[in-house]
C-alpha cells in the first residue's frame, strides 16, 4: 500500500498559456478589420484587462488549458467534477489488473492515528473480543480484503465498491480560462475542503506563470466582488466585509438597492 498525505498532491500544466486568443475573440466582435487582419494584429493586454474587469467574458473560453493531476483522493475527484463546465479523463478503477493494481491511498494526517475500540461477541469461545484499530489498520484490512476477492476471481469493477474515499485518482483536466476564473472563485474560498483548495493554488500558480493577463485578478469570490458572498455561513479565519453588510452600507449611501 502506498500512503500519501492531504497537500501533497501534484498537477502539472500540459496545455495552456504562451499565446492568447481572448484579445482575438474580444476584436473579433467589434472590428470592421478582415479576419487576418485582426488575426495579425498585436497582442494588446488591455483589451484582455477590459474583457475582465467588464465581466463580459465569453471571450475567455477561446483559451483552453490542460492539467494533470495526481495524489489527490477520491473525495476531492466528486467536488472536482461538480464544475461542469470541464473536461475530464479519470483513471480507470473498473478495469481487471490481475492483483498487479497499486492500491495508492491520500489521507489527512489528523485522521492517521484516530484510534477506536471495537468490541464483537465471539460465537466460539462466548466471549467478547475487544479489537483496536487505527485507520492504517483499517486501510490494510481492505487492502487484504480486495486482494482475496482477486484471488477468488472476483470482478474488480466489483470489489472497488468497498474501496475508501481515500483511494488516490489520476487524471486529465480541461478547463477554459473563463471556467476557471469561476472554479478559482469557489475552490480558492477558505469554505473550501483543504486538498481542492491545494489544488485550485497550485492549477493557479501555473495559470499565473503562464497567462499573467488572464489570472492577475482570480481568487475567491471575495477577492473578485471585494466582500464575502458566504454571508452567515463565513469561515471563521475571514475578516472580509460580509454581503449583507456591503448591501446595508450601499442602502445607507444610495438609498434602496434590491
Amino acid at each position: 500500500m502506498n500512503i500519501k498525505h492531504v497537500g501533497n498532491g501534484e498537477v502539472i500544466l500540459i496545455a495552456g498559456g504562451g499565446n492568447i486568443y481572448t484579445d482575438i475573440a474580444a476584436r473579433f466582435v467589434g472590428s470592421e478589420k478582415c479576419l487576418k487582419d485582426i488575426i495579425a494584429s498585436p497582442y494588446d493586454s488591455k483589451i484582455v484587462s477590459n474583457i475582465i474587469t467588464s465581466n463580459h467574458k465569453a471571450a475567455l473560453e477561446f483559451d483552453y488549458f490542460l492539467f494533470g493531476v495526481q495524489g489527490y483522493a477520491r473525495v476531492t475527484e466528486i467536488q472536482l467534477v461538480r464544475k461542469r463546465i470541464a473536461s475530464y479523463m479519470i483513471k480507470s478503477g473498473r478495469i481487471n489488473k490481475e492483483g498487479k493494481r497499486s492500491f495508492d491511498v491520500v489521507v489527512p494526517e489528523s485522521i492517521c492515528w484516530h484510534n477506536v475500540e471495537l468490541k464483537r461477541f465471539c460465537p466460539n469461545c462466548s466471549k467478547e473480543i475487544v479489537l483496536h484499530f487505527d485507520s492504517y489498520d483499517l486501510l490494510n484490512l481492505i487492502e487484504g480484503w480486495y486482494n482475496k476477492g482477486i484471488d477468488h476471481n472476483i470482478p474488480e469493477e466489483e470489489l472497488r465498491y468497498l474501496k475508501p474515499q481515500a483511494t488516490e485518482f489520476k487524471a486529465i483536466i480541461g478547463m477554459n480560462a473563463h471556467a476557471l476564473l469561476d472554479w478559482f472563485q469557489i475552490r480558492l474560498c477558505k469554505n473550501a475542503q483543504e486538498e481542492i483548495r491545494d489544488m485550485a493554488k497550485k492549477m493557479l500558480i501555473l495559470c499565473k506563470n503562464v497567462a499573467p493577463d488572464l489570472f492577475e485578478s482570480a481568487g475567491a469570490s471575495c477577492k473578485h466582488y471585494g466582500y464575502c458572498p458566504e454571508n452567515k455561513r463565513q469561515h471563521i479565519d475571514c475578516r472580509i466585509i460580509k454581503k449583507d453588510e456591503a448591501i446595508m452600507i450601499l442602502k445607507n449611501h444610495c438609498g434602496e438597492v434590491k
